[in-house]
């Protein structure tokens, strides 16, 4: 049985999802650290720290190697129309990365949204692309910065909400409505190319802090 999560966030909308950090390649910064956005990570406190909220990440490592995952999967997928992976951890093995572009295929009722920092590794870009290329799946590859830097090829940034949203963005407004989607589906969207999320949380508040000297 596959085991999905659901987020007050987002608005009753499912997601699959890993352990944090252990499951983030990504978010290593090549000195022995983590990136700026991943030192103030959400999804390493508050109620992703609790037994009952790590223990299906901790399956879902597992589960996904298993022969009829993407059958499983495709089928808890029936009666969704949105669909978020990861809301912690990313796809830090090929082998799931061509499950999860299968389950994409297979679904093409779900609009997929797909956040991941993997595209920094070469062996992975040829099935993210083919994953962005599907017209149901809108590929967000998170830019490293927690002060709204972001290139052509990001699809995500972090800003400080008091310096303003960075040009060209799409500002995230979940925070003024209590942390939620409140019916926003911009992350969805393909046409959508970068979303901006304000940074929240004393976490990483500090992180910015610290940052700045």
């Amino acid at each position: 049985m596959v085991k999905l999560s659901k987020t007050s966030k987002l608005d009753g909308i499912k997601s699959w999802s890993l352990e944090a950090v252990e499951t983030c390649p990504g978010s290593a910064d090549g000195h022995g650290g983590l990136v700026d956005a991943c030192k103030g990570c959400y999804a390493r406190t508050g109620m992703y720290v609790m037994k009952q909220v790590k223990a299906p990440r901790a399956f879902n490592k597992d589960d996904w190697k298993r022969d009829n995952f993407v059958s499983d999967f495709v089928d808890a997928l029936k009666k969704e129309k949105f669909f978020r992976w990861f809301d912690s951890g990313d796809c830090y093995s090929l082998s799931l990365a061509e499950k999860i572009f299968e389950i994409m295929q297979k679904t093409p009722h779900v609009k997929h949204w797909f956040p991941t920092r993997m595209l920094k590794f070469d062996k992975f870009k040829p099935i993210i692309e083919k994953m962005n290329s599907l017209p149901n799946v809108a590929v967000r590859f998170s830019s490293d910065s927690i002060t709204g830097e972001f290139n052509e090829t990001h699809g995500s940034t972090i800003f400080p909400a008091e310096q303003g949203v960075p040009s060209g963005a799409f500002k995230c407004s979940a925070y003024e409505h209590d942390g939620k989607c409140s019916g926003c589906r911009a992350c969805y969207d393909k046409s959508v190319k970068v979303i901006a999320y304000p940074q929240h949380g004393r976490k990483m508040k500090k992180v910015f802090m610290m940052k700045l000297g």
